[in-house]
């Protein structure tokens, strides 16, 4: 499912894993560098594709379900460590119920109590920001749209907090685009808003433009798709102005679902697990600390999100995959790329053969390089 230790990889096998290496990450350049030395063939489920460039075989639904569930879960431990008496402590983590509806439910008996009784005045208004509108993003809002929720549109923020007419009965969540999150450099570019075209062949003329939104929210859901070449969301130097202000900042939780490690939340400096799933980024000293005490963002980076809900997890990876099986177990691996009998979907998603890298990938060659400097 996820990568293999390198020391597990065997000469002349076919392996196909979500290997998280297309992004050039660092941190598996190493284990991209073995597979090529033993002369692996590496398949990646996540360049599965069908004809209309769709995923066919993804986690991203159950991620944004565990990753919101344990950020709520986050949010209610850090909250009660500031003295705030609050209802997401009733939240477990989402390993902690036995099925996704269970959970649900269960956000749904806070909704309720939050309708019914309110939130304290200092969360209030009580504000999440959701980046992305993926597989991913609408996941984690179908949770958090089990409590009583208005939407609201960021270019609205500011006029919201100084209207000053807010309800403590009620969450309001904001959905952030990539015209919401990123603008053009003035200067450096002929177009003077954004642009899809633009932003995605010249990404290094756009800025980062979420930033200014950050004050208003009191979690941040980070599930957007990032690579190096783009702006980051959040940074480490804005996290220190805001947290050295003198007043506590509204933001408490960033769950980084997407967890890119230094990626689009800087602050995300490394990946947790289920058994320590957050710690505290302190931005005055740069440093982290697990748990939620400390000043700073709570941030949850859990890698392994998906296996949070084990059950319906396997069961719709197992069905997205099973129509692919009898082909790949008919394929044979050690005849020339060229001969490969497999499907289209799947001959996109083989980054490696016979250890050597495939022309749409041959971009990842400095990078293995420089991984055996290390």
């Amino acid at each position: 499912m996820k990568e293999i230790p390198v020391p597990d990889l065997q000469p002349q096998q076919t392996y196909c894993f979500f290997s998280h290496t297309i992004k050039a990450q660092p941190y598996n350049m190493p284990m991209l560098k073995r597979i090529m030395e033993l002369k692996d063939t590496l398949l990646d489920y996540e360049l599965v594709k069908n004809k209309e460039g769709r995923r066919t075989i993804f986690f991203g639904n159950f991620a944004g379900y565990a990753g919101m569930i344990d950020s709520l879960w986050a949010l209610g431990r850090r909250l009660l460590w500031e003295g705030i008496d609050n209802p997401f402590t009733e939240i477990l983590p989402a390993h902690g119920y036995g099925s996704l509806k269970e959970a649900l439910a269960a956000m749904r008996q806070v909704g309720e109590r939050i309708h019914k009784y309110g939130l304290p005045k200092s969360l209030v208004p009580f504000v999440c920001g959701f980046t992305g509108y993926g597989q991913v993003s609408r996941s984690a809002q179908k949770v958090y749209d089990q409590f009583p929720v208005i939407k609201l549109h960021p270019s609205e923020l500011p006029a919201f907090f100084e209207a000053g007419h807010f309800s403590d009965k009620t969450l309001y969540k904001v959905e952030f685009r990539k015209p919401d999150m990123f603008e053009p450099i003035p200067g450096k570019t002929s177009v003077s808003e954004f642009t899809w075209y633009e932003f995605h062949h010249h990404p290094e003329r756009f800025q980062n433009k979420f930033e200014q939104y950050l004050p208003y929210l009191t979690m941040l859901i980070n599930g957007i798709y990032w690579e190096p070449r783009f702006p980051r969301l959040v940074t480490k130097r804005y996290l220190k102005t805001l947290y050295t202000q003198g007043n506590q900042p509204h933001l408490r939780v960033i769950g980084d679902i997407t967890c890119d490690i230094d990626g689009s939340i800087e602050a995300t400096v490394k990946a947790t697990n289920s058994r320590n799933p957050v710690y505290v980024y302190d931005p005055t000293e740069g440093k982290v600390y697990d748990g939620w005490e400390g000043n700073g963002p709570v941030v949850m980076a859990v890698d392994k999100l998906p296996t949070e809900l084990p059950r319906e997890a396997s069961q719709f990876f197992g069905n997205s995959l099973l129509p692919y099986l009898p082909e790949l177990a008919r394929a044979d691996f050690t005849a020339p790329i060229e001969t490969l009998e497999i499907s289209e979907d799947f001959k996109k998603a083989i980054i490696v053969y016979q250890g050597e890298l495939t022309p749409p990938f041959e971009y990842l060659q400095s990078k293995v390089a420089e991984a055996e400097k290390l």
